[in-house]
């Protein structure tokens, strides 16, 4: 499925649409812009005429420079069948040779009011959230002290029974049952939740909640970055599980890799205080204070001079 047109661009900015409106269903297909300065020069072998195209007050300064014949051929090139769409910045006046080819070749012209660095800037940031990779994942995402915690985990294990317990204690539910994830870097993952869905909470014995009227519109948001996956599991007595804290299991999403940390269930167990207090650790950790390591050291050290005592 297409995720984005020229036409949602011309929505999102303002943008004034010239002329060659026919063609505003143009997909856009990369967040890479083109300022196509070499190309005003006549130098078209690389023309990556699949980009939007800015033209700012350096291309069309140049351009009045040329002669009446290189005008009309330079803009008949400009313009192509996979060609989105071409921004003129600044309101500046558009040249008649780009409005004759904009309409026959039906590429949508478009001007905006504002600086061509910001203009390009807000377009990139804008192009990349929308055509970032996305995924969906089965969990429970919710913000603890500023930690985007995604909760997995088999259906009834007890997650959205958790993120309740969660939101009760002031932190705040982002998406439950569903999380939709989208890549906007190589190392970041912003989840949020499907529209239909959102705000709202399903709890076996209660059905549908809707979390926002209930606990207000502090014990929400509508998307958070993902730093720590914590995964759920019936507890297993054959198993082992890690008592210590120094093995650090990755779970990888769409290209990115997250730490991911195991919580055994059973009755008893408070786990909405326990992935409260991961969630606290993990930020200890990310600010350089491990406190396995630093139990690990000293144990080492005592067992170090009990060794030379012995000696």
């Amino acid at each position: 499925m297409l995720k984005v047109r020229t036409k949602d661009i011309i929505d999102k900015f303002q943008l004034e649409v010239i002329s060659g409106e026919e063609g505003i269903s143009r997909p856009i297909t990369t967040s890479d812009l083109s300022r196509p300065g070499l190309e005003m020069a006549g130098f078209f072998t690389y023309y990556p005429k699949e980009r939007v195209q800015i033209l700012g007050m350096t291309e069309l300064s140049f351009f009045e420079r040329l002669s009446e014949q290189e005008k009309r051929d330079r803009m008949a090139e400009l313009c192509t069948e996979a060609t989105p769409a071409i921004i003129i910045s600044r309101n500046m006046d558009v040249p008649q040779e780009l409005i004759d080819a904009s309409e026959e070749t039906k590429v949508p012209l478009l001007r905006s009011p504002m600086k061509t660095t910001r203009l390009a800037s807000r377009l990139t940031n804008f192009l990349e959230s929308k055509l970032a990779p996305t995924t969906a994942v089965h969990g429970v995402l919710v913000d603890i002290y500023g930690v985007g915690v995604l909760i997995t985990g088999k259906s009834g294990v007890g997650k959205s029974e958790t993120a309740l317990e969660l939101v009760k204690r002031g932190h705040r539910l982002v998406a439950d049952d569903c999380v939709e994830i989208r890549q906007e870097d190589q190392d970041t993952l912003i989840g949020n939740a499907p529209e239909l869905i959102r705000h709202l909470l399903e709890i076996r014995g209660l059905g549908i909640i809707d979390v926002m009227t209930l606990f207000g519109a502090g014990a929400v948001r509508n998307y958070k970055r993902i730093t720590l996956v914590i995964n759920l599991e019936l507890w297993d007595q054959k198993k082992q599980y890690d008592r210590l804290g120094l093995e650090e299991e990755k779970m990888k999403i769409l290209d990115t890799e997250i730490t991911r940390l195991t919580v055994p269930v059973r009755p008893g167990r408070n786990l909405a205080v326990i992935i409260e207090v991961a969630a606290m650790n993990f930020r200890l950790k990310q600010m350089g204070y491990n406190a396995a390591e630093q139990f690990t050291n000293k144990l080492a050290h005592v067992i170090e001079e009990d060794n030379e005592d012995f000696q």
